[in-house]
């Protein structure tokens, strides 16, 4: 009789796929696979369908077990991340639509949909104390302005929705038949205050807990004082910590269209982002996580969760109220920590928009696939070879006269501005590839003095970040990774698993089959170091970066002037 592993699953929805990663005990990566999802842009609305991500998630679970010759009786336990967009079901668990088009398949807002910025401003207006613990003031991309928006523009869906839910959450229900909501997704994006809980239960003594900390004062002011009713049935009469275990595990349904055991036990699920923060925030060096007091160490870390958007995550012991920046969340991310969370919405997202948007773009593209390699990997192969024609000092020189504000969808953080625009300063009639691989460059910069913004500004409010860890998409992208350490000034540590939104939703699972009594147990044994990259230690790659930092900071405050002449000009 052969001994059966502990293995354990971690799936993840993201805005284009459904993935699925399979991890034994210590965060090995034995197989992963990934189904596309479909999503349906209408300008500022986007939406999709939990139905079809659903299907998707099935496809990618059977898939990554046959690709890591996995039984279903090794999964020990398995755990959800998603993004943060909203869902909604009737009684019988069926989608409503929140779509203009009346499409019933369409029964989700995505997360970067900004339908709702009207209904942010209004709830913003009111000034209520919930406010205080997201920055100051909701964002149109959380659950309230879009709950909001539905409401005052489709009525009867609005009256047919029996359960709202971030999507994380729909998944673990759909999956156990329980419709407990997590600290993270309620906390992040629905304004419910965690820390009401703080006295009363301590992560190892986990269990659902009555929802204490909505502000129905809150709903009603803002016009949505109906989910108040049922003691909050409509969106969330119970939540817990996330790796909790929920219900009696898989139901028998649910278990069969993954193809895995019924009862195998599900956690309470996380935002994707923050299943990356989970995935990775303990994997550091070996001599580095034994040399300082182990409480604080964890407090010194920013994580950089780097996809489409990117999520600077950083956790402390006593809660830090930072202005423009989300938080402070209690235990919505690792329980029992409070959570500060810096954005930029449009990163890798703004890369592709940059390059696909190019005349050169579809030659580059080509060549790219003709070699095997990413565009990316191809446009830093050129920037090296224009640095040695160019008898330039170091790479990031090669743009010292184009400079880009990378507000293209908007500031999340640290000015929270869904109004600011993106900006390009230096263009010429040029058209070749060559000037394709500066705007990139000149991108992945004014991405990187985003981040260098939102790290000061962290520390400037009681912050204490000096390590930075990277994963998710971009953080494979060498130039991306070197230009971020340059930028900032501080070390980026690459996790030895890239999977690690992945690995965070699988230690979800570990926890909730009981392998280790808590989170932080789990990602001490479960997150590795991988490579480290240090930043640049020549005095002239600083002062050249310092410079460009300074014009970064000038594009802004010319937006803002120009946006006040010609509102004057029209008023």
């Amino acid at each position: 009789m052969t001994l059966l592993r502990s293995v354990f699953l971690g799936v993840d929805v993201g805005t284009g796929s459904a993935r699925a990663g399979l991890f034994n005990e210590d965060g090995k990566l034995l197989g992963s696979a990934s189904s596309p999802i479909q999503i349906w842009k209408d300008g500022v609305c986007v939406e999709q369908s939990s139905t079809d991500i659903w299907l998707a998630i099935c496809t990618a679970v059977k898939t990554a077990c046959s690709l890591g010759n996995v039984s279903k009786e090794e999964v020990k336990g398995l755990g959800f991340a998603a993004t943060c967009s909203l869902v909604a079901v009737d009684s019988e668990g069926e989608p409503v639509t929140v779509s203009w088009s009346g499409d019933t398949r369409r029964n989700i807002i995505v997360w970067m949909d900004h339908r709702a910025v009207k209904q942010a401003e209004r709830i913003n207006a009111s000034n209520s104390p919930v406010l205080q613990y997201c920055g100051g003031g909701v964002s149109p991309e959380m659950e309230p302005p879009k709950l909001l928006w539905v409401k005052e523009n489709l009525q009867e869906s609005w009256s047919m929705a029996f359960r709202w839910m971030d999507l994380s959450d729909w998944l673990t229900y759909k999956a156990t038949g329980d419709d407990t909501r997590s600290l993270c997704t309620t906390v992040c994006k629905w304004t419910y205050l965690g820390h009401a809980h703080m006295q009363q239960i301590n992560e190892k003594d986990s269990r659902d807990m009555e929802a204490c900390g909505w502000d129905d004062g809150f709903w009603e002011e803002i016009g949505l004082g109906d989910l108040v009713d049922g003691h909050h049935a409509k969106i969330g009469r119970s939540v817990a910590f996330p790796g909790h275990a929920l219900g009696s595990g898989l139901t028998l349904n649910a278990a069969k269209e993954l193809g895995l055991m019924a009862g195998t036990p599900v956690g309470t699920a996380l935002i994707d982002a923050h299943a990356g923060g989970v995935g990775v925030m303990e994997s550091v060096p070996a001599s580095d996580s034994e040399s300082i007091d182990d409480e604080d160490a964890i407090s010194r870390r920013m994580v950089l969760v780097c996809g489409t958007s990117t999520c600077h995550m950083a956790v402390s012991r006593t809660k830090l109220f930072i202005p423009g920046v989300w938080g402070p969340f209690w235990s919505a991310m690792v329980p029992e920590y409070w959570l500060t969370e810096g954005g930029q919405s449009a990163t890798g997202s703004l890369l592709d928009h940059i390059i696909e948007n190019h005349v050169a773009s579809p030659h580059l593209a080509n060549r790219a696939a003709s070699r095997r390699i990413s565009i990316f990997d191809l446009l830093n192969e050129m920037l090296e070879s224009m640095k040695q024609d160019e008898g330039s000092p170091f790479i990031a020189a090669l743009t010292n006269d184009i400079h880009i504000l990378p507000d293209f969808h908007g500031n999340r953080s640290p000015i929270a501005d869904p109004k600011s625009k993106g900006m390009i300063s230096g263009l010429t009639l040029d058209t070749s590839e060559k000037q394709l691989a500066l705007l990139y460059l000149a991108t992945v910069q004014g991405i990187a003095y985003g981040t260098r913004h939102i790290v000061e500004h962290c520390n400037a409010n009681g912050h204490k970040v000096d390590t930075l860890l990277a994963c998710g998409g971009l953080a494979k992208n060498r130039l991306f990774v070197q230009e971020h350490a340059d930028i900032i000034g501080y070390p980026i540590i690459l996790p030895r698993e890239n999977e690690s939104v992945l690995l965070g939703s699988a230690i979800l699972g570990a926890v909730a089959s009981k392998k280790y009594p808590t989170v932080r147990e789990a990602m001490k044994s479960m997150n590795a170091a991988g490579q480290v990259v240090h930043q640049s230690k020549d005095a002239k790659v600083k002062k050249y970066h310092d410079a460009k930092y300074s014009i970064f900071h000038d594009l802004y405050e010319q937006q803002q002037k120009h946006r006040s002449l010609m509102a004057e000009a029209l008023a």
